[in-house]
């Protein structure tokens, strides 16, 4: 029995609607839902960073380009590409979510959202830690994503992805409709219009994991 459920695919395929639509199916029928989502921030058409959002809509910078970072002031700057991470203001907006994640209201499970755990996120030792936590956690089930493997990889992205206690699912660009399937079965079986519809599937495993 899978504890956790994650998505992994390409950048913009739709991870993160997908993890806010099914979230949205668990609150209506009555499941808690805590955590925390990744939003890309656009100005003039153009992107310009993302901001991390809890799901109850409290919203923080996570990264900016360097035009609109500013400057770092001193402080030690951690980029990924052309963006500067906000590292105090994901700490400061992220870190607090996880301190009750493991205690559950009158015995019920929670669902936990990390979208995402990639390398912005990954500069911090605390997020780190605190997401092993919840992944040993007996009370608490995550609905995650991650990166496809590219490049170097990145330690807690891989320990997620071997874990026995979670389920990975490949969202596809290949189509805009039914787009997941576990990873273990991508890409060879992929064709639009041959899987179960996105949502019902990860309901499926995060109740049975609840």
């Amino acid at each position: 029995m899978f504890k956790h459920v994650f998505l992994t695919g390409p950048p913009g395929v739709g991870k993160t609607t997908l993890v806010q639509k099914a979230c949205e199916a668990l609150v209506s029928s009555g499941v808690g839902v805590e955590g925390f989502y990744t939003e890309e921030v656009r100005e003039g058409g153009r992107r310009v960073g993302f901001d991390v959002v809890t799901v109850t809509g409290d919203r923080g910078h996570l990264s900016r380009i360097r035009d609109v970072a500013g400057s770092s002031r001193g402080r030690r700057e951690y980029t990924v590409g052309q963006y500067v991470v906000d590292l105090p203001s994901f700490e400061n907006l992220a870190l607090p979510l996880f301190r009750h994640v493991g205690s559950a209201d009158g015995g019920s499970r929670k669902v936990f959202v990390i979208d995402e755990i990639s390398k912005m996120e990954l500069f911090s030792q605390s997020f780190i830690r605190a997401v092993r936590q919840t992944l040993d956690s007996s009370s608490c089930t995550i609905l995650g994503t991650i990166p496809i493997p590219k490049g170097k990889p990145l330690g807690l992205v891989e320990e997620v992805r071997s874990s026995r206690d979670v389920k990975v699912f490949t969202k596809s660009a290949m189509c805009k409709e039914s787009c997941i399937l576990p990873e273990d079965h991508f890409p060879s079986t992929a064709r639009e219009g041959s899987r179960p519809e996105d949502i019902s599937l990860l309901l499926h495993y995060l109740n049975g994991s609840l």
